[in-house]
């Protein structure tokens, strides 16, 4: 049971780490593009997802360096 609690930290830490909104803004692109799929917008999802991570990036970096102004 260690095992397997130390293996699913690892990955917890390693995906969201300290900024979980990078997490969470990825797979929300991940789950957006792929129910785009199956639609006639298909064809737009090679990218919109990397606008979105992109877009998700941005706001986090934005965000912290409001966050650490004084």
């Amino acid at each position: 049971m260690n095992m397997l609690r130390g293996f699913l930290r690892f990955w917890y830490e390693f995906i969201v780490g300290d900024a979980w909104e990078l997490a969470a803004g990825s797979v929300i692109a991940l789950v957006l593009c792929a129910a785009l799929v199956p639609t006639a917008w298909h064809t737009i999802t090679w990218i919109l997802l990397p606008v979105m991570i992109g877009l998700s990036l941005a706001g986090s970096v934005v965000w912290y360096a409001r966050k650490q102004q004084p």
